[in-house]
This record gives structure tokens, sequence and C-alpha cells, in this order.
């Protein structure tokens, strides 16, 4: 089987609803409006407006931690939401995952364009949220279509998104400085901070990874932990060569890579019958 057919089979899985697509920064790249498309890019918006040191530059993580560190939280959450502001989405992608809806969806970057994309009903979104400013133990929070804050997702849903690192718009959260990833990391590997209801749909499904790299260890560790307890035979569309942990990763989740680039995701998307 050619790595187009794989692909294609992967995607015609993702829409009967046997395996989750799991969206990465590259996914947003293919959207229109000027928003940060990649950690690089979020690190060089707020590397603009606040000079961080050496050792903290290129880092999105350190960086992110500098700013809250030196110029409040409050600075950093303002620099990060008006980097979002006013994306108009336009992703093929997006539109694809809306019209088919499938039972979840994993979207690891921080825009709102898969909600945007969204219409209706029978659907709702859980995320991570910060725990900074807050006084009680919270690692995620659930909402309905319209916005309204819920106790968890709903299991009646027909589609789950599910925005682990959380979402860059007024009024969310999200977590990216290092303090956001403290407590979280520790908890992780039990499973506390990932909402029942997105193990509850992982279950007996693969994945298909679309946009990500996992070049840096946050992202593999959230990655492994996601997939935890799901149904394997996962498959990731990554394009050109790959770091020796990549490498790694992909070798311990039993991950076959595509080596693919975006265009041939819109291609097949492209060929799908309206």
């Amino acid at each position: 089987m050619s790595e187009m057919e794989i692909l294609r089979k992967a995607l015609a899985e993702v829409e009967a609803g046997t395996r989750i697509p799991y969206l990465g920064a590259g996914v947003s790249a293919m959207s229109n409006g000027d928003a940060p498309r990649s950690p690089e890019a979020l690190c060089a918006v707020i590397e603009a407006q606040v000079r961080v040191p050496k050792r903290a530059q290129g880092n999105l993580w350190s960086a992110a931690q500098y700013v809250e560190s030196r110029k409040f939280r409050a600075t950093l959450a303002d620099i990060v939401t008006r980097a979002f502001e006013g994306d108009e989405g336009g992703n093929p992608v997006h539109a694809w995952l809306a019209r088919i809806r499938p039972p979840m969806v994993v979207d690891t970057w921080y825009d709102d364009g898969l909600l945007k994309a969204y219409e209706g009903d029978s659907w709702g979104w859980a995320q991570g949220w910060s725990r900074n400013g807050e006084w009680i133990e919270i690692w995620n929070k659930a909402f309905a279509p319209d916005g309204t804050e819920l106790e968890a997702p709903n299991p009646a849903w027909a589609s789950l998104i599910y925005k682990p690192h959380g979402m860059a718009r007024k009024g969310s959260s999200f977590l990216l400085s290092d303090s956001d990833y403290v407590e979280v990391l520790t908890e992780i590997d039990i499973q506390t901070p990932i909402p029942e209801e997105v193990r509850a749909r992982r279950t007996g499904r693969g994945f298909l990874f679309l946009g990500c790299r996992f070049d840096d260890q946050m992202l593999r560790i959230f990655a492994r932990q996601i997939v935890k307890r799901s149904g394997g035979n996962h498959v990731a569309v990554i394009d050109g060569d790959l770091s020796r942990m990549e490498e790694k990763f992909l070798d311990e989740l039993g991950i076959l890579r595509v080596n693919l680039p975006a265009s041939a995701v819109l291609e097949a998307l492209a060929s799908e019958p309206a």
C-alpha cells in the first residue's frame, strides 16, 4: 500500500468514526489570517514585545515563563490573546471535520478555528485550564456550543473537541508557561488532567496525527498520555526529516509515519465526494 493510500484509508476511518484526528499547529497553518501557526512563530511574537534572556530565546514555554514571572500573567495573556485575535479561519481540514463530526477531535493549537467551523448542536468542547490565579483544583473545563460552562462534557454529544493546552481568546485560558505545566505534568501520568469523556471516546480507536511534530518533550508527553489506553494502530503524517527523539517516540507508540506534505492531505480531502 502506498503512503497516499495509507493516508486515504486513515481519513476514511476518521470519517467512519473509528479513528481520532489529532491536530497540531501545522493544521492551523492551513488557515487564512496572520495568527501564529507554530510554537516558533508564537515565541517570536512574545519575544518581539518582551526581551527575554538568551537561555529562554526560541523556547516558547521558557519565554512565556519569563514574561509571566517578570511582567505578570496578565501581560502574557494579553500578548497571546491579541496574537490570535480576529483570525478568520477558512481552514479546509476544520471545514471537513465540522461536516463529518467525528466522535472526538484532539486540537492541540491555541486558536479557535475548529470551534468557529462547527455549527448547530450535539457537540461541545473541553479544554485545559491554567491554575494560575485559581484557588481550587482545576485541570479542565467543558463548554456547550454557545459557550455555556458545563460540569463535564456531555456523553450524548455526537462530537467532542478536546483542546488539551487550552485556547487563546478572551474569557478563556491556556497552558503555556513552565509553571502552567508543573502540576499538570505531575498528574498526567495517572490521567487526572484528562477529562473522563475524552478517555472514554479514545477507547478502541487509533489516532491520526495531522500537522504535528514531536521534537519537543512537552508535546511528546501530552501526546503519549492522550493516546494511552486507546486502540493503537496510529498513523502520523509528517513530512521531511525526523529528529532522533521523534523517531524514538513514533517507535515507542507504534505510530506508522506517512512521509507526505500537508498538501497531500488537502489533495485527499479535495478528491472526496461532497
